[in-house]
């Protein structure tokens, strides 16, 4: 499997310069599903609502963040029809976190200043669990000199994902009219503002503890920030919390390697490709092919 051509030319940028800034419209919005999960969702608290809730977080994170927008996009840890790309990719937006060009961007520089010898606590989670998270969701990251980003052509010049880069807040609104058809206003706040808050927080949470110093087998040898794998916590993160083994393997498509490591989005992957709809599915490459891995 071939991995992505490099997304973040940082030549002549510093991965420490520079400072958290307030981000207006990602406070508004994060803030918003906020609001409408303390000050509606809670007190129209009804069993089926809250099912739909859990039932559509669960779905869209392990289906549209974990394998669409992170090993299948972002990573091109596998390949599939353009179909079925275009609906993981669909899913992926549903979660709320950012649009196509959006995600690629914040994992590809928080990816590059990681893997410099130092770098700024945004990027590294190592303020305090608040501070981190009120960074992550109300903030962007103001470089002194910021590094150069591209992305490959085939996507953007792909009018599916311009598309749903300009429009990623607003897909909310066909499901939030369809819950209210179903279910009313209980409906709505669950099934969009308390799910959109809860798999942006979880994902940021994740992201937080993953980066912290914690078990693993590897290091990468040069990088400021070295991932931690979160013992039993495979099944609630899709996998994602073998975070020092994806370091350590970026190009595979199964993150959980070790035997015990539960990974469901790699069993989704894996089914994919036994239909034949996941092609070119990557694998761990060979330790001897790795120099820049280090065991612990």
């Amino acid at each position: 499997m071939m991995a992505p051509v490099a997304r973040v030319i940082g030549d002549d940028a510093s991965p420490t310069a520079g400072r958290p800034r307030l981000d207006r419209a990602k406070t508004l919005w994060n803030g918003t599903m906020l609001a409408g999960t303390v000050f509606v969702a809670v007190p129209l608290f009804e069993w089926p609502a809250f099912l739909l809730y859990l039932g559509l977080t669960y779905a869209t994170l392990l289906v549209g963040h974990s394998v669409g927008m992170h090993r299948m996009m972002i990573h091109r840890s596998f390949r599939c029809p353009k179909w079925l790309e275009r609906l993981l990719i669909y899913l992926g937006v549903l979660v709320g976190v950012a649009g196509p060009f959006g995600i690629l961007r914040v994992h590809d520089i928080r990816d590059w200043a990681q893997r410099q010898p130092a770098c700024h606590p945004f990027f590294a989670h190592t303020a305090g669990f608040a501070q981190d998270l009120f960074w992550q969701l109300a903030c962007r990251f103001e470089f002194e000199r910021p590094p150069r980003f591209r992305i490959e052509s085939n996507i953007a010049d792909d009018g599916f994902y311009r598309v749903f880069e300009r429009t990623w807040r607003w897909q909310q609104l066909p499901l939030a009219v369809l819950f209210y058809a179903l279910g009313g206003w209980s409906w709505v706040a669950w099934g969009i503002c308390a799910r959109v808050f809860t798999s942006v927080a979880g994902h940021w949470t994740v992201t937080h503890f993953c980066h912290r110093p914690g078990p693993g087998r590897w290091s990468v040898r040069g990088a400021s920030v070295q991932a931690a794998n979160l013992p039993g916590l495979g099944l609630l993160t899709y996998g994602e919390c073998w975070h020092n083994n994806h370091h350590a393997f970026p190009e595979s498509a199964r993150i959980g390697l070790e035997p015990g490591q539960t990974d469901p989005a790699w069993w989704l992957i894996a089914a994919l490709e036994r239909f034949g709809w996941a092609r070119e599915v990557g694998r761990p490459r060979p330790v001897t092919a790795r120099e820049d891995l280090v065991l612990r």
